[in-house]
């Protein structure tokens, strides 16, 4: 397998157990009124993530898939949001403090990964 399909296959399993832990982590959080809505929006912003990238692999131009990649990262930056009210909010017990710690640093490092991906297709589309 070449080293660019081996990063694609292993982005993609990394995106998809992203999200597994994401809902775990939704599904345990205590509900109240005011978190709930905050678990929605944070469910969609997270998915999201996941299947803009998956929906980029079916990109019918560069333009398309740099889209794709795009809605990704807005997506990541908007989860960071959420995952920073409910931490800051105090809407998270202690016991699951450490698992949003790696959701954040996860969501951080995603939107790195898609920002990072932007610019070089950017590149890449100016230079066509």
């Amino acid at each position: 397998m070449e080293d660019k399909d081996k990063r694609n296959k292993e982005f993609k399993i990394r995106i998809h157990n992203y999200i597994l832990r994401l809902i775990k982590f939704l599904t345990a959080l205590p509900k109240s009124d005011v978190s709930r809505v905050i678990i929605n929006q944070l469910m969609r912003s997270g998915t999201s993530i996941g299947a803009n990238y998956f929906e980029a692999k079916g990109a019918s131009s560069r333009k398309d898939y740099q889209n794709f990649f795009s809605y990704s990262l807005k997506s990541a930056n908007e989860s960071n949001f959420w995952l920073v009210i409910l931490r800051d909010a105090k809407l998270v017990p202690v016991s699951q403090s450490s698992e949003i710690d790696w959701l954040s640093r996860e969501t951080d490092s995603l939107a790195n990964i898609f920002a990072s991906s932007i610019i070089t297709l950017k590149k890449k589309v100016d230079n066509i």
